[in-house]
Parts: C-alpha cells; sequence; structure tokens
C-alpha cells in the first residue's frame, strides 16, 4: 500500500513523503489516526501545493529573520548585577535577563531564540548566539559589569 505521510515517522518518513507500508499498518494504524493518506492522484496534488505554499512561508520568515539579524548584529547589552569576591555573580544572568535587556533597548526577541549554554556567572563580556530562523543566526554582545 503506497501512503503520503502527514507527519514524520520513526524509521518509515518524514512529513510529505511517499511511502510504501503493509497494508495492515496503513489500514490499521496510519489511516485511522491521519498519519498518512491514500497515495490517490488527487491527494498527490494537494501534497504539491501544501509544498508550494510551506515553501513560500519558509522563503518570507527567513527573509524576515535576515533583516532582524542585520538589525541585531551591532547590538551591545550591558546588565548590572552585584558581585561577590573574585568578580562572582550573586545569581546568574540567563537568557531571560537578556532578553528583558534588549526589550528596554526596543528590540522584541524571544527568549527561546536565545542561545546560552549555561547561565553567565562571573563578570565579563559574553557572546549570544540568537537563533532567529533554522538557517539565519545572529550574535549579540552582552556586558555584565557589577553594580
Amino acid at each position: 500500500m503506497k501512503v503520503i505521510l502527514r507527519e514524520d515517522i520513526d524509521n518509515l518518513g518524514k512529513s510529505g513523503e511517499l511511502v510504501t507500508v503493509k497494508d495492515g499498518f496503513g489500514r490499521n494504524f496510519l489511516l485511522p489516526r491521519k498519519k498518512a493518506v491514500l497515495a490517490s492522484e488527487q491527494n498527490m496534488r494537494q501534497l504539491e501545493h501544501e509544498k508550494s505554499v510551506q515553501t513560500a512561508r519558509n522563503a518570507k520568515l527567513k527573509g524576515a529573520a535576515d533583516e532582524q539579524a542585520k538589525k541585531l548584529g551591532n547590538v551591545k547589552v550591558t546588565i548590572k548585577r552585584k558581585v561577590g569576591e573574585q568578580d562572582k555573580l550573586f545569581g546568574s544572568v540567563t537568557v531571560l535577563d537578556i532578553a528583558e535587556a534588549l526589550a528596554s533597548q526596543g528590540q522584541q526577541v524571544d527568549r527561546r531564540q536565545l542561545h546560552l549554554a549555561e547561565p553567565i556567572k562571573s563578570l565579563g563580556s559574553y557572546d549570544v548566539e540568537l537563533r532567529l530562523h533554522r538557517e539565519v543566526t545572529a550574535k549579540i554582545k552582552v556586558d555584565v559589569v557589577a553594580e
């Protein structure tokens, strides 16, 4: 039985792929749960249309992410924190703190787009990666200074 997958399925394929499965698996699992549709001519045309719409949407989102990356390319954020001995911070600087600092400068960024391997726990200057799109990243400079 040939089916078109509507979502990613482990060990079978990705969404939108045409795959051949055993009749029982398709009839008893994939089709009733709406994880796949039969590979008819009409469904193939529908799939191609959905792919073209998705491609256009991704191109538009990538263009918007490129523009935002250019704006954020030279942004510098300064965060003031209380420090103890050996320039260790009381607490830490997290992506939420960085997102709030960016918002105070007028740059609206979702905190889930900021990528910080671990929270910042000492004074200094850090480069923080901002993932705006699957293919577009920007780096912003974060300075942590003593209060």
